[in-house]
Parts: C-alpha cells; structure tokens; sequence
C-alpha cells in the first residue's frame, strides 16, 4: 500500500508510483501526467488525438529501468466514451462497479491493467475496478478513480508494441 492509496488528498501533489519494470525505458509520473523516454503522454494525445500509441524500449525486470537492448513497450492512450454503473455484489471486492466503453480496441495488446492511470487531471478520490471494452467487447478490468469522467484519459502500458491500426475501432 503507497501514501497515495492511504490519503488519497496526497495525490495532488504527489503522484502514484509506478512500477518501473512495467513502463517503458525513462518513464515518469507526474500527478497529471507520464512522460515516456521524455515525452509527454498529454502532448502526444494533442498532436495524434485517441487511441494513441508511443513506443519505446522494454525495461530489463528487476534492474530499476534499465532499457532493454532488444525488447520493446509500448503505451495506450484511450479516451472514455460512456460510462455506465453496474451492480454491486456487497460481498466481493474484486467485482467492477464501472463499466467503461473507450475509444481503443485494447484487447489486441497486451495491456498491463493493474498499472492504468488517468492522465490529464488529478483524481482524489478511491479506486474502483471498471470493465473497459471497446464495441460492448469486455477487454480488460483496470483500477480507476471512482470520479471517472466521460473524456478523461486512461493510459495502460503494454508488454510489447502494438500498430495503432489495431487499437482503431473497425
């Protein structure tokens, strides 16, 4: 459990930590946005628009960041299109409350869910589990803030690359 999980108020001025054996090379946090290998995710969604995709060398496991000579990973950067409430089993912890339709078909990567953000705002708020899908597809459950917006930014790395043609919707 971080700081951040515990006072979520922290979050304004502190951002999550990320796991840096599942980002690419040179990736880092702000509490509004990642930057990866020294470009901005927010900046790459005001040029490219969403879903987006920026590719840079894979990190070696357990060496703090060290990029990989010939491995390769990527970020996705998808766009919540709807969101709908789904009902809540009181007794399970582990079920999605949210139901996210984004603008990405994220089932064609290799996503690390537990390591999706919001990027573009600052969310004090608990984390939920939702159910993102593409085209009523489920692709994967991924932690968010429970104040999800419709237009907000969800960034999920990924092991690998992935052509961008492949996250377009067909």
């Amino acid at each position: 459990m971080t700081l951040t999980t515990l006072l979520p108020s922290l979050r304004r001025s502190i951002p999550d930590p990320l796991s840096t054996d599942r980002w690419p090379e040179h990736t880092v946090a702000t509490t509004t946005d990642v930057l990866v290998a020294g470009i901005s995710l927010l900046r790459l969604v005001d040029v490219c628009g969403t879903p987006c995709v920026h590719t840079a060398a894979a990190v070696v496991p357990g060496t703090h960041g060290r990029p990989s000579p010939t491995g390769q990973a990527c970020v996705v950067v998808v766009c919540v299109l709807r969101i709908d409430r789904m009902p809540v089993d009181p007794t399970s912890t582990a079920t999605p409350v949210l139901r996210l339709t984004v603008d990405g078909d994220l089932g064609h990567a290799h996503p690390v869910p537990s390591e999706a953000r919001l990027v573009g705002r600052v969310s004090t708020s608990r984390r939920v589990l939702a159910e993102c899908c593409s085209r009523d597809e489920p692709t994967l459950v991924v932690p968010v803030p429970e104040d999800l917006a419709v237009g907000d930014l969800i960034a999920v790395p990924c092991a690998g690359t992935v052509p961008l043609r492949a996250l377009r919707e067909r």
